[in-house]
């Protein structure tokens, strides 16, 4: 119950919704423009109809807002789900994509009753930088094709932009391209200019009047579907769940990977907003429980939408709440307005949206840190234009982990020591000849063992070894054995080993795996190092 508690909406998001409602209605407005052509769009892309798409961006996109963890989302159909949804309508129909949605659903509501939320932040911010630019220049190349007013078909972005310029340039018309380029320009200049101004809803509405009033040529969003389907639970067969699990769990595993980095990329865009990532997951299970039951396909936040939400002045989930309604009016009455707003123009804003996604100073800043996080931001954003998002995110935290690795190996070290404790310079030199000091720093785990085996090899010419292990702060089941193996070499050669300093944590691992029992049997483990010196002093056979 306390779990359920802490997920559900609070009295303070709605008290929230009454500062600036004005500017946050006018961002709302601004993303249902933007969003509107997206979402008919994704719903013809997933086989299930333009229909489809729009009732999930207003279901959704009201559930999503009043249930979720951030104040600045925007959910609906997106272009990456989609990738996720038309294989299922190949091989299973419609009814199977509204099925895995709500299993989906159910799937994110578990998580966030777990706390899964929490996770996303281990992800690098060199990896979710790399995402945004990736994020950006995917949405920047799909609009290639419409703001060029051409047709193009490829499963890559990249070879979609590719095709779509080799079209235009076969039979060039202006139209569209000026459209859209007089779009972007209007609205990144306005940026500058005054910020709060919507001046994406301002390039649209100018852009239309033009082609309808000197009756230019394009191609325009067209009919629109005029009513919300009935929920129903019809498309439900029990049956088939079994089957179906393996794409709900990846259907889960992109809405929850994609909105909580949305949600991440939004706060990072503001200043004083910070989102819940378990809430965040619960708004998303719950309108993917409910929007199948509209005929809606899965939804996730869309990084698009919210941030032209977050660019338009929004502060509040009005904005997002009112995004979905406006949708939900356009679908019920003004349909024949919005029918000729020109392809070419949404694609013009969209790409202005991509342009302003990616803060060049904060890549600048990241990439000259190390030339790790440059490689990690690198590989993350081609790994999201060439492949997909999952993959892109799996790929950035393989390489971080594998470089993070890196940098913690080179921290161990193995370095000899000199002896503690008080003696004249004979017995010193005596001490030095047959006793040796080595202290052990930071981890010992399987990406430094070697180093710390070869670091043990050199040793030669002595008969105690002892070795410091308060610095060491980490072991593992790898770094063990190698610990093992070493003291067995040196043993082999007639050279007595002695530990010191063995931290209580470390204990269990070392005791495990045979290494300290046998050492502690022989009295050869002390608590500090002068101890394990005086043992060893004892048991040379001549002191003078």
């Amino acid at each position: 119950m306390r779990r359920l508690i802490a997920v559900l909406p609070r009295w303070t998001d709605l008290a929230m919704m009454r500062q600036r409602p004005g500017a946050n209605l006018l961002a709302g407005a601004t993303v249902a423009i933007v969003a509107l052509p997206l979402a008919l769009g994704f719903g013809v892309a997933s086989g299930l109809g333009a229909a489809a798409g729009l009732v999930t961006a207003v279901v959704a996109g009201v559930l999503a807002a009043l249930f979720g963890g951030s104040n600045l989302q925007v959910s609906g159909p997106t272009g990456a789900m989609t990738v996720v949804i038309v294989p299922i309508v190949a091989g299973h129909g419609p009814g199977a994509v509204l099925t895995v949605g709500l299993l989906a659903g159910l799937i994110l509501l578990g998580l966030s009753f777990v706390g899964a939320g929490r996770f996303v932040k281990f992800i690098p911010i060199t990896v979710i930088e790399g995402f945004t630019a990736g994020i950006a220049a995917v949405i920047l190349l799909q609009q290639i094709p419409a703001a060029l007013g051409v047709e193009a078909v490829a499963e890559n972005v990249a070879v979609l932009a590719w095709q779509a310029v080799g079209t235009f340039l076969s039979n060039p018309h202006w139209a569209e391209p000026l459209l859209a380029v007089a779009v972007i320009v209007v609205m990144l200049a306005g940026a500058r200019w005054r910020p709060g101004l919507p001046f994406s809803l301002l390039a649209v509405a100018g852009a239309t009047a033009v082609t309808v009033g000197f009756g230019i040529g394009v191609e325009t969003i067209g009919a629109l579907p005029a009513t919300i389907p009935a929920p129903s639970l019809s498309f439900l067969d029990i049956s088939a769940i079994p089957t179906l699990a393996g794409a709900a769990i990846a259907v889960a595993a992109l809405a929850a990977l994609e909105s909580l980095l949305s949600a991440t990329v939004a706060d990072g865009m503001t200043t004083g907003q910070r989102h819940d990532p378990d809430r965040e997951l619960f708004g998303q299970g719950i309108a993917n429980v409910v929007a199948p039951m509209f005929g809606g396909v899965a939804a996730t936040a869309a990084i698009a939408r919210t941030a032209v939400n977050v660019r338009s002045g929004a502060t509040t989930r009005l904005a997002a709440i009112s995004h979905a309604v406006i949708l939900g009016l356009v679908m019920l009455a003004a349909a024949p307005l919005v029918a000729h707003i020109p392809l070419a123009a949404l694609a013009g804003v969209l790409i202005a949206t991509a342009i302003r996604m990616v803060e060049i100073r904060a890549l600048a800043t990241l990439g000259r840190s190390t030339r790790s996080d440059g490689v990690v931001m690198v590989s993350t954003a081609i790994a999201t234009v060439a492949l997909d998002l999952i993959a892109a995110v799996l790929i950035g935290l393989i390489i971080a982990g594998a470089l993070a690795l890196r940098r913690v190996s080179l921290s161990a070290s193995l370095d000899r020591v000199p002896l503690d404790g008080d003696h004249d310079a004979r017995e010193g030199a005596l001490l030095a000849e047959h006793i040796v000091a080595y202290r052990l720093d930071g981890p010992l785990f399987f990406a430094a063992t070697h180093r710390f085996l070869s670091g043990l090899d050199e040793v030669a010419d002595v008969r105690f070894v002892i070795l410091r292990m308060s610095r060491v702060t980490t072991v593992d089941a790898s770094g063990a054995l190698v610990l093992r193996e070493a003291i067995e070499a040196l043993e082999a050669r007639g050279i007595v080993v002695m530990l010191s300093g063995v931290k209580g944590e470390h204990r269990k691992v070392l005791g495990a795996l045979g290494v300290l029992d046998r050492l502690t049997e022989l009295n050869r483990v002390f608590p500090d190092t002068t101890h394990a010196i005086a043992e060893a002093r004892s048991l040379l056979p001549h002191r003078t």
